[in-house]
């Protein structure tokens, strides 16, 4: 069984390829949030990225993009065993459908104090009265992920955009 070092290494290597997808994100001029769902068996299922200025669509999260791509490659709606590495917290939208898929563990970046649904503003993954729950490990390469995000802000606020 591997230790919890070991653990933290996976973690983190994750979290880079996670950051990766959220740099693709920042080259589309979409939020840079970046997600990647790994199986059970340690191996990537799918990647994403935030696509709702580019889709048109305000349920293309990271996670979203991400789970939808993992369960056409599973064949089965149902994540059990998977790991969701995403560099910020995610909302209630996408805890909820965390939820629904029976994702096995969370793991983010930096923490969401606006819309967090993971530990921040609410604890959806650890609501007893749903009918799946599931461990969260936050902050991990937390200060690269909110650099990202902060960036971001700053340059859309020196072009005058909100």
């Amino acid at each position: 069984m591997p230790d919890a070092d070991d653990a933290d290494h996976a973690d983190h290597a994750w979290m880079r390829r996670a950051l990766e997808e959220a740099d693709v994100a920042a080259t589309k001029r979409e939020v840079p949030v970046g997600c990647v769902i790994v199986g059970a068996d340690g191996a990537l299922l799918a990647a994403g990225h935030n696509l709702r200025e580019t889709d048109e669509d305000p349920t293309a999260h990271a996670e979203i993009v991400a789970m939808r791509a993992a369960t056409r490659a599973l064949g089965t709606w149902r994540l059990e065993g998977a790991t969701l590495y995403v560099t910020l917290e995610p909302c209630v939208m996408c805890a909820g459908a965390m939820v629904n898929a029976r994702v096995a563990r969370l793991v983010y970046g930096c923490d969401d104090p606006k819309a967090g649904a993971c530990g921040t503003l609410y604890d959806v993954g650890a609501d007893t009265r749903l009918n799946h729950r599931f461990p969260t490990t936050r902050g991990v390469l937390a200060v690269e992920c909110a650099e990202r995000l902060r960036r971001f802000f700053a340059l859309l606020r020196a072009e005058g955009k909100k």
